[in-house]
């Protein structure tokens, strides 16, 4: 080949090598460089109007969502002043009160631009079901003065609903188990996996005027008749779940004090075994007859207004026997899965979580985390024979309203748990009283969020180049039309070669 035409050839071919080289390392840098700028945070804000007393919380999650459920953290909380909503039935304007001074932090804590968009939830449990059985006008005009209320705020209100005890139940379940990381947890790439081979814990829930028991059961006592499907993450869930009307630490205690002083004569102390030695109150007739849990007690000639005396005995033994006549067992006929009240219920099985009431009784009794059903018994043993006095040197905390209460709700907790839902002493240790994981509550309203966020539209990452379109097309081009006038240019080479 002669050298004018060999000098030439070797420069078309270096020519073409750089330019392809070129194309290639801009593609490469383009595709495999590229940065997802996230859209922010969503927030979203869940009322828990509880039959004691409305909670506040703000969940926050990415904007772009896991497999259609968000990632939700809990970002704030906030106790309202006063009695659950359903207290104020005869004044539902005075409802909304109370509320306002914690929606006045959520302004603080959701950025001004996002308010707009973010949205509000009022979820009611069982205070507000048994209103609606008593009086459906009253809890009506409770919820319309919510509406009109969060219509003057600067956020999104989707309605103040009650919900059922089934979703009270399974949306408690569906937070114990987020918090525990049973659905979801991150890999060595930072990516959010299911984890391989996790178990579900259980959750048991026991407020004011409910108690809910959730857990998945054995497969083979798995049927669309007693478990309800849960999907999240993209994965099903089978959950028994069950809730109790009237079975509530507040609402059983005064169908115990109902039972007591349904024939008592008037101006007499009625004695309590559940009431510490030596303590005395007076509550009136309203209070204790007035719920629709309590109503079959209410004697006749019912007077509102009529002041009942009680003293406490402090006896253990007899206060069991009076919150064992609480639970009808004999509509089970005997039959083995069953609770009590002619409830079905599968075999307890696995871990459970213990909230809410569980919780707080067991820390009054110095016992918190796991523990044994002996200890539990000893505990509960040994608080209900002090006398009144002792118990603002025992109590971390002392309130007179929920330290008088205590021994009972201890009694309850332990019927409720060993002869209703049938754990036993290799059970019971399984089960974890606890209040929050890491700085969540656990509480229905965070499964409630979860839930709610797949149905709020996930926004798309905006993707961040190295090079704007315009920069890469226009340097694609060059390099390409080098490399194809090299190609000619030695194509036109060779054929003068020859």
């Amino acid at each position: 080949m002669p050298l004018k035409i060999k000098v030439p050839l070797i420069v078309s071919v270096l020519f073409l090598v750089i330019s392809v080289s070129v194309i290639i390392a801009i593609a490469y840098v383009q595709i495999n460089n590229e940065q997802a700028l996230s859209p922010g945070l969503k927030y979203g804000i869940v009322l828990d109007a509880g039959s004691s007393r409305t909670t506040v919380y703000v969940y926050q999650w990415p904007a772009e969502k896991e497999n259609d459920t968000g990632v939700v953290n809990q970002t704030f909380k906030c106790n309202v002043n006063g009695q659950g909503i359903s207290s104020y039935a005869n004044d539902p304007d005075k409802a909304t009160l109370n509320i306002d001074g914690c929606m006045k932090k959520v302004s603080d804590v959701i950025p001004l631009s996002q308010q707009n968009s973010t949205p509000a939830y009022l979820g009611a449990t069982a205070g507000m079901r048994l209103l609606r059985l008593k009086n459906e006008s009253a809890a009506k005009g409770v919820l319309t003065s919510i509406h009109k209320y969060f219509q003057t705020q600067p956020f999104d209100f989707k309605g103040a609903h009650i919900i059922t005890g089934q979703e009270e139940g399974v949306y408690g379940w569906i937070t114990v188990n987020y918090l525990m990381g049973n659905f979801l947890e991150k890999n060595i790439w930072r990516a959010w996996v299911r984890p391989y081979g996790a178990e579900t814990t259980g959750a048991l829930d026991l407020g004011g005027a409910s108690t809910q028991i959730s857990f998945i059961p054995e497969k083979s006592e798995q049927n669309p008749n007693n478990t309800v499907e849960v999907t999240l993450y993209g994965y099903q869930y089978n959950v028994y779940t069950h809730s109790f009307p009237c079975y509530g630490r507040d609402e059983s205690e005064k169908r115990l004090l109902a039972s007591l002083a349904q024939n008592s004569p008037k101006n007499v102390y009625v004695e309590n075994p559940c009431y510490p030695l030596n303590y005395m109150v007076n509550l009136t007739t309203k209070h204790i007859f007035g719920s629709l849990c309590a109503a079959r007690f209410r004697p006749a000639n019912y007077n509102p207004d009529q002041l009942i005396h009680f003293k406490g005995t402090g006896n253990p033994g007899m206060c069991m026997e009076k919150v064992a006549m609480l639970f009808n067992f004999t509509a089970c006929h005997g039959e083995h899965d069953c609770s009590f009240d002619g409830v079905y219920q599968p075999k307890v099985k696995g871990k459970f979580a213990a909230f809410s009431g569980f919780y707080y009784t067991a820390s009054a009794l110095n016992l918190t985390g796991y523990f044994s059903l002996n200890e539990f018994n000893s505990s509960m043993w040994s608080f209900c024979t002090h006398e009144w006095s002792k118990l603002p040197q025992i109590l971390q905390r002392f309130d007179e309203t929920y330290a008088r209460s205590y021994c009972f709700s201890a009694n309850f907790i332990y019927y409720l748990l060993a002869h209703g839902y049938k754990f036993d002493t290799e059970s019971w240790p399984q089960i974890n009283f606890q209040k929050e994981v890491g700085n969540s509550s656990i509480a229905w309203s965070l499964g409630y969020m979860l839930n709610l966020t797949n149905m709020i539209p996930a926004e798309r990452p905006l993707i961040i180049l190295p090079l704007s379109p315009s920069l890469f097309a226009g340097l694609l081009f060059l390099f390409t039309t080098i490399s194809v006038l090299c190609l000619i240019f030695l194509f036109i080479l060779l054929i003068r070669a020859r």
